[in-house]
């Protein structure tokens, strides 16, 4: 009865935190939009961001909670959590809005002028970056669930629990390394050394990967995917070496000099065109 009570009370504290922290978004959300400069505008978007993220947080508690078998009662939970998934995509809708509009005549002259090649790019590099926002929500909710099972462990973790917990560590595992290889991929996109057709390819496998992984019992997953971006893995192994020393950069000169088809001739000084 009072572990019930206790939990009854964590519970209210959170929901009490929802409420507040939804008001606190409306009032910036409102801000944002009556900003009288870009200045300001900028100022109460990176408030509006903090704020999503604290909502974020109570909403993984949150879901963690309708997991649970000890509470009966749900509604309130579920309730509270698609307010805060409300919240989520109004602050999509705003993010969208920052990264397309321009405030000066010189920021919309600059997107006039983009060429389609450019356009392009900045989409799948805004894709890249959207999918590893989702992967690392979805390892915070991994890591939630983690540690409400753990916290739990007064023995042995019964059969279900302990291939759940296995299960998520797998999940844990596998995001990280698609995580791993789509910021190499955004890398190699700022550098060149990665065609947008490439990137593409693998668009469709790494949306149904996000979408399905974790939730789809028959998912089975396309252990070929990156296979056919050529230098990923080189790129991503110079990439981890170079620290702030001149050796380390002049590794990862040479190996995107070699991607751009120029011989370096160390003792001249010079490049000789292949």
């Amino acid at each position: 009865m009072a572990a019930t009570r206790k939990l009854q009370g964590e519970i209210d504290r959170c929901l009490k935190k929802v409420t507040e922290g939804v008001e606190l978004f409306e009032d910036i959300w409102q801000k944002v939009h009556n900003a009288a400069n870009s200045n300001q505008k900028e100022k109460y978007e990176t408030d509006l961001k903090k704020e999503i993220k604290k909502l974020q947080r109570l909403r993984d508690q949150i879901k963690s909670w309708i997991q649970s078998a000890e509470i009966k009662d749900k509604s309130q939970l579920v309730e509270n959590r698609k307010l805060i998934e409300t919240q989520m995509e109004r602050f999509k809708i705003v993010e969208r809005e920052t990264k397309t509009k321009a405030y000066s005549k010189e920021g919309l002259g600059a997107a006039q002028k983009l060429d389609p090649a450019q356009k392009e790019r900045e989409d799948i590099s805004q894709w890249l970056n959207t999918s590893i926002e989702n992967l690392n929500i979805q390892i915070d909710q991994f890591e939630c669930e983690i540690e409400s099972l753990l916290a739990a462990k007064k023995k042995k973790l019964d059969k279900d629990k302990q291939e759940r917990l296995d299960k998520l560590k797998e999940f844990l595992e596998r995001h990280r390394f698609h995580i791993r290889k789509l910021e190499t991929l955004l890398r190699m996109l700022d550098n060149l050394t990665v065609e947008v057709t490439q990137i593409k390819k693998i668009k469709d496998d790494i949306e149904y990967y996000i979408e399905a992984a974790s939730t789809d019992p028959d998912f089975e997953e396309n252990t070929y995917l990156y296979d056919d971006i050529n230098f990923l893995d080189e790129f991503a192994d110079v990439v981890g070496t170079v620290g702030g020393n001149f050796w380390s950069c002049f590794v990862l000169f040479s190996f995107l000099s070699s991607l751009l088809g120029f011989n370096w001739n160390s003792n001249w000084i010079m490049f000789e065109v292949k």
